[in-house]
């Protein structure tokens, strides 16, 4: 399921902004405090919301008054366009708004087209915990086949319908975009994480702070070591002199990481190596996931690596998206942003206070340059991308 548009209001910086046409992989660039995090803070929220309540994730971020737009009336706005299994384009909306003082949701909204034409079905449509939701989605798009709603009434109006209503197998649709928002992996890393020993376990994906790095490739050596071997040989290309890693049990039921470097005789343990050792070991284990998350959000993943490498990671990213997984990026590094493609740049931007989204293949004049052999990186840092150059 490909996330198409991403349209987000008065949720902070982002009073009224809009992602369209996005690509299986999305490079955001952007001057400090143009709204970077705020973006990926968007995908949390919605997981939030979802797997707790919409209360819960609204108290999480300062309140209603801190999250929403300043000195802006209405609700918070997040609308998701996507492509749902069967090919069509399904729309979610959510609205979020204060009921006594309290985050309810204030209206819900999952839809999509029969055809070409008419109306869309809104299979779920709910406003404060009261609404309904369509029981026979597998007429969906034939001629002559009306709506078989059923009344629901929620026992909390922050709780998210698709929450429940996604457990029961008569609700295709809405079951999918719940198990979407589920699975998505906002990444956290952190490398003091990653170095110590991990208690002995089963972990198949990565945590989203790296803490359990030990337990994912004890699981990828294990059960699929073909992953794990193709890690290793990214390891060896990308970070010159290491020729080995393996999670290593130690008598207390515990795994430690170790390195092995052609150079020495002896493997060293993870806190002895490099922070940019550790963490390309972490994103390799976790590109290379047999069981790629649909959607993937990594904050700034230069910190710690050789600008040598960046190119490279790039291509990790792409081909991780073409795997099935769509991925989000923000970064400050031109070599980084070198390595991308145009349609796949967004550059964000302040005007009059808020964010302003803008895509880079938009620009006729970057289109020119780029066909005349400039690389992305090269020309935000001269500052042609109007409003988010490296300041």
């Amino acid at each position: 399921m490909l996330i198409e548009s991403l349209e987000i209001k008065n949720y902070r910086i982002f009073r009224d902004a809009r992602f369209e046409d996005l690509p299986r992989l999305a490079v955001v660039v952007g001057a400090n405090g143009s709204g970077k995090t705020t973006l990926f803070d968007v995908f949390s929220f919605l997981k939030e919301a979802l797997t707790q309540n919409v209360a819960q994730a609204v108290s999480r971020r300062g309140g209603f008054q801190e999250l929403a737009s300043r000195g802006q009336e209405g609700p918070i706005g997040i609308t998701v366009k996507f492509r749902e299994s069967g090919g069509r384009l399904a729309t979610y909306q959510l609205e979020i708004a204060l009921d006594e003082g309290r985050p309810v949701v204030h209206r819900e909204i999952l839809k999509f087209r029969r055809g070409r034409s008419g109306k869309p079905w809104h299979f779920v449509d709910f406003s404060r915990g009261r609404g309904s939701a369509i029981t026979n989605e597998s007429g969906y798009g034939r001629e002559g086949v009306e709506a078989v709603r059923e009344e629901r009434v929620l026992d909390d109006p922050s709780v998210l319908a698709i929450k429940g209503l996604g457990q029961f197998k008569e609700f295709r649709v809405v079951a999918e975009f719940r198990s979407l928002i589920e699975s998505w992996h906002i990444s956290d890393f952190h490398i003091s994480d990653a170095r110590p020993s991990a208690e002995a376990g089963y972990a198949e994906h990565l945590s989203a702070r790296g803490d359990n790095a030990a337990q994912v490739a004890q699981y990828l050596y294990k059960h699929h070591p073909k992953s794990f071997e193709r890690v290793l040989a990214v390891m060896r290309q990308r970070v010159p002199g290491v020729s080995r890693v393996e999670a290593k049990p130690t008598e207390d039921g515990r795994l430690v990481l170790r390195f092995q470097d052609g150079s020495f005789k002896d493997p060293f343990i993870a806190r002895y190596v490099s922070d940019g050792t550790i963490k390309m070991f972490a994103y390799l284990i976790m590109l290379y996931d047999p069981k790629p998350h649909p959607l993937l959000t990594i904050e700034e993943p230069e910190n710690q690596l050789y600008p040598e490498l960046l190119h490279e990671l790039v291509e990790e990213f792409r081909d991780y998206a073409r795997r099935g997984g769509q991925v989000f990026v923000s970064t400050h590094s031109p070599d980084f942003l070198n390595g991308a493609k145009l349609d796949e740049i967004y550059w964000l931007a302040k005007q009059r206070g808020f964010t302003a989204v803008k895509r880079a293949a938009e620009s006729e004049a970057l289109r020119n340059l780029i066909a005349e052999g400039d690389l992305p990186g090269a020309l935000w840092k001269q500052g042609l991308f109007e409003g988010a150059g490296p300041q």
